[in-house]
């Protein structure tokens, strides 16, 4: 298999990029890349929960789409294009209130102007918590002056 990646990807640079910003908030920590994949982990706890104790939804949704759209600007070469999240779809599937949850997104569509990605949300135990498609659009970096 042909790896999807354009610009050189690692775990230390992905997770050196997500220092700073919600990932670093949301405790993500990417954790595998494989030539057609990338996967992150979040820890739940309460920082991430809403009020009766399972993992918020909104924290679901942020690590799916921190996901893909990290997946989706390593398709794209970074000196000339960048990716952003167009459109979001999440179905819950389960609660998890303790342990951590994993996402892997592998692309659908790696198009010239749009991006498509099926990421799968884990618990530790293995269940499916969450499925998301997210899509993202290829932009141009504005020139620098």
């Amino acid at each position: 298999m042909k790896p999807i990646w354009v610009t050189p990807i690692s775990l230390d640079d992905v997770n050196h990029r997500a220092r700073l910003g919600l990932s670093h908030h949301l405790h993500i920590e990417f954790t595998d890349v494989g030539p057609d994949h990338l996967t992150a982990r979040m820890p739940v706890g309460a920082f991430n929960q809403q009020p009766m104790g399972s993992i918020h939804g909104g924290a679901t949704a942020a690590l799916a789409e921190t996901v893909g759209s990290v997946a989706g600007n390593y398709c794209v070469d970074q000196s000339t294009s960048m990716c952003l999240g167009m459109e979001l779809n999440i179905n819950h599937i389960r609660p998890i209130a303790t342990g951590w949850v994993e996402a892997t997104a592998k692309p659908l569509h790696l198009g010239k102007t749009t991006q498509i990605w099926d990421i799968k949300i884990y618990s530790h135990e293995k269940k499916l918590i969450a499925a998301s498609r997210l899509t993202t659009a290829i932009i141009k970096k504005a020139l620098p002056d």
